[in-house]
């Protein structure tokens, strides 16, 4: 078998007449990458603290930063380094999540300096208006510098990853970003134990950073084989788990596994979302007690009845759980299975109850329901059991339906704020609001929280809230 030339080689001749560059070898780059992320640190740092001393200079007179950022740059470098903010295996496809990182970073160097300098009585040298301002400043622009660089270093790099797909003949095509090579053009054939071929297959590997391989069901252990000792990710195209879609190969004993789920938050995040639930809930209860007990006087005024409306919706995990609403219908027009959509003009709606659905006011009592721990201030907006759309069963019109229940449903979440929400009158509806709800679990942070929870405020009045 004849060897072929090197990838790099066939890269430039497929790419045609326009030359590309050298690939750079994978550890190469990779060192690249985390040496520019530890630069923007330390570069962010630097400079907001540097013109926050700038600032304090021109109006206060002349501070000493230099204590200041003698100790935050190495801590954050050491947190940061712990808490994986420089792991490529994390942050590379993650230019949000890094940024995240950062800031994570940011903020334990930043509580350690502080308490550092309390405890040795140093903080008289540290100047508090170059410390606050300085640490805003930097967490900006870091949180910026990261993001930006992860979402572009191909660009910035002029030499991304290479994902090498080698294909059999016989197999499914396979859509790829990567380049797609023969077995023959490479010189392999996994059935052969030949010293030569392996090395002709480890040259062609130098510039990949990840090779995939598309066979046969019964060639798949020789390649496994073949591919154990690559030193890069290495991985086998298995079509029919497509249906399953696993995230992760684990083990029992010596049994091998599937992942295909997992919760969508680790454990400090679900402490640091359950702590804003409570602040969040506690502060809205307090100030909104007054509305809360005028609404509940108006509506037993209005109509005969109990004041709030109980039904049973799907929570997290897809347990069942019992929400609060107060009441906006008639006590005899009531539905707890959710089987009929409000329509606009429904004629089981009260006057009072008009009013505080299309305000948004009647989901009000459900801040109990996230201090219960049953729901999240942010998160899937839960659904009755018989919700329908197009006369079906939400379940029966996507079967994904039932992976939006991985965390808690919230007050509010990404499908309101983007203006899904309302009857659900054609399956349409319904598979915009699952995808928004679906992204939101894909990409959670505290700052997204924080953001839906402002952005709420634009759709609290909206033309589908009746």
């Amino acid at each position: 078998m004849e060897a072929s030339p090197s990838l790099a080689g066939q890269i430039e001749s497929r790419a045609g007449a326009s030359p590309v560059r050298t690939p750079v070898k994978p550890a190469w780059l990779r060192l690249r990458i985390v040496v520019c992320i530890i630069g923007i640190d330390l570069m962010s740092i630097g400079l907001g603290i540097g013109m926050a001393a700038l600032l304090r200079h021109i109006f206060l007179g002349s501070p000493n930063p230099g204590i200041l950022l003698g100790t935050v740059v190495p801590v954050h470098v050491i947190v940061a380094a712990n808490s994986h903010a420089y792991s490529l295996k994390r942050v590379i496809n993650a230019p949000f999540l890094g940024a995240k990182l950062g800031l994570k970073s940011l903020a334990v160097a930043a509580a350690l300096t502080i308490f550092t300098a309390f405890s040795f009585k140093a903080s008289e040298d540290i100047s508090r208006w170059v410390t606050i301002i300085g640490l805003i400043f930097s967490g900006i622009v870091m949180a910026l510098g990261r993001y930006f660089f992860l979402r572009h270093f191909a660009t910035f790099m002029d030499s991304p990853f290479i994902t090498l797909v080698i294909r059999e003949d016989g197999t499914p095509c396979v859509s790829t970003d990567g380049q797609v090579l023969t077995p023959d053009e490479i010189g392999i054939d996994p059935d052969r134990h030949d010293p030569l071929m392996y090395d002709r297959l480890a040259k062609r590997l130098q510039f990949a950073d990840r090779v995939i391989v598309a066979c046969r069901p019964e060639r798949r252990t020789a390649w496994a084989h073949a591919l154990k000792g690559t030193n890069l990710q290495s991985e086998i195209l298995v079509p029919e788990l497509a249906a399953l879609s696993p995230i992760a190969i684990d083990r029992l004993g010596r049994d091998a596994t599937m992942v295909v789920a997992t919760g969508p938050l680790e454990l400090s995040d679900r402490v640091v979302k359950r702590a804003f639930d409570i602040v969040i809930a506690s502060i809205l209860l307090w100030l909104l007690l007054p509305l809360l007990i005028g609404v509940a006087i108006a509506i037993k005024l209005d109509s005969r009845g109990p004041v709030l409306f109980r039904q049973p919706r799907i929570g997290r995990g897809n347990k069942i759980f019992e929400i609060l609403k107060f009441r906006s219908m008639r006590v005899e027009d009531g539905d707890s299975g959710g089987h009929r959509s409000t329509a606009r003009d429904d004629e089981r709606i009260t006057r009072v109850g008009r009013w505080i659905r299309s305000s948004s006011i009647d989901e009000l009592p459900q801040l109990y329901n996230v201090l219960r721990g049953h729901m999240s201030i942010v998160g899937s907006r839960p659904h009755a059991l018989s919700s329908r759309a197009a006369n079906k069963l939400f379940w029966e019109i996507d079967s994904r339906y039932w992976h939006r229940h991985a965390a808690k449903p919230g007050l509010t979440g990404l499908a309101q704020i983007r203006g899904y929400r309302g009857a659900t009158m054609i399956e349409e509806y319904l598979t915009n609001r699952l995808q928004a709800d679906l992204e939101y679990l894909d990409n959670w942070s505290l700052w997204r929280d924080i953001v839906v929870v402002f952005l709420t405020l634009r759709v609290l009045l909206h033309r589908n809230a009746f």
